[in-house]
């Protein structure tokens, strides 16, 4: 995202604004289940929202992990970067062959490059290598560089 916007859904809004619960009691698993609905909101901004703040949470269940799947497969990079990076923090398996896409691609988001750095596995180095290289987006270099160093790390260990 170029500026900060704010999602349409006061619900989203509210789970931003760490006003709604997510786990701990019924009501806070059916807040859950409804922001696992939004991460296919036909509206872009409440899908985006919702597959970011999902992917920001603590919380990890097959229901999560299927909607983060399901979102990491969306043709929205913005989308499906966030549900990667959510997705590799919870299970790197699952997400490697779906970064390895995304590093292969024509353009590159800071969301795909920490769920590179999430995974941490020597087979993502060659393509981390090319969005390391100097450009006029310092931020994504410098994020490209820290998920290569800790790929290179993990290639040195052997894994």
């Amino acid at each position: 995202m170029d500026k900060y916007y704010s999602p349409p859904s006061d619900f989203l809004c509210s789970i931003a604004a760490d006003e709604v619960p997510l786990s701990g009691s019924p009501f806070a698993d059916a807040n859950l289940r409804r922001l696992i609905g939004l991460t296919r909101d036909p509206d872009h901004a409440n899908r985006d929202w919702a597959t970011f703040l999902l992917a920001q949470s603590d919380i990890d269940t097959a229901e999560v992990r299927e909607a983060l799947l399901m979102a990491a497969r969306a043709n929205d990079d913005i989308v499906r970067d966030e549900a990667l990076s959510g997705l590799a923090q919870r299970d790197r398996a699952l997400a490697l062959p779906l970064v390895q896409e995304a590093l292969r691609g024509n353009s590159i988001t800071t969301p795909a490059l920490e769920a590179a750095e999430y995974c941490a596995h020597p087979s993502l180095i060659a393509d981390l290598r090319v969005w390391a290289e100097p450009s006029d987006d310092q931020l994504i270099d410098e994020r490209a560089a820290q998920a290569l160093t800790v790929c290179l790390a993990a290639g040195a260990k052997g894994q």
